[in-house]
C-alpha cells in the first residue's frame, strides 16, 4: 500500500481490501478531525478578525469531510451503521441510548464472525 498509513497492525497481504478501505476511511476520518482541532484552536488565537474568520471556514470544511467519510463508513459497516443510527441525531441522554440498545442486544442472536466472513467469503 504505498504512501498509506503506516498503522496497520497486520500485513497487508492477510488484509482483505474491505479491511484495507476501511483502515484508510478511519485514519481520513482521525486526520479530518485532528485537522478541525487544529483550525479551531488557531481561529481562538488568532488577533485578526479576517484570519479567524478563514480558519474556521477551513475548519468547517474539515467537519464536511469528516462527515463525507463518516457517511461511508456508515454504508460500508453494518454495525458502524446500527450504531450511528442507534445514538446520532437525538436528544435522548447518551448514556441512557446505551442502556436501551443493550438491553435490546442481548435478546437479539449475533452472527460469528470469521476469517471468511470479513473477507467476503
Amino acid at each position: 500500500m504505498a504512501g498509506a498509513s503506516n498503522t496497520l497492525h497486520e500485513s497487508e497481504s492477510v488484509l482483505s481490501s474491505q479491511t484495507r478501505d476501511v483502515h484508510r476511511a478511519l485514519v481520513s476520518i482521525q486526520e479530518e478531525f485532528e485537522a478541525v482541532d487544529w483550525y479551531r484552536q488557531r481561529a481562538e488565537a488568532a488577533a485578526d478578525q479576517e484570519l479567524r474568520d478563514i480558519l474556521l471556514h477551513n475548519m468547517r470544511e474539515e467537519i464536511e469531510h469528516a462527515s463525507m467519510l463518516l457517511e461511508w463508513l456508515r454504508r460500508h459497516e453494518p454495525h458502524a451503521d446500527l450504531m450511528f443510527r442507534t445514538y446520532l441525531f437525538t436528544d435522548k441522554p447518551v448514556t441512557a441510548i446505551e442502556e436501551e440498545a443493550e438491553q435490546v442486544s442481548a435478546s437479539a442472536p449475533v452472527p460469528p464472525l470469521t476469517v471468511g466472513t470479513m473477507k467476503g467469503g
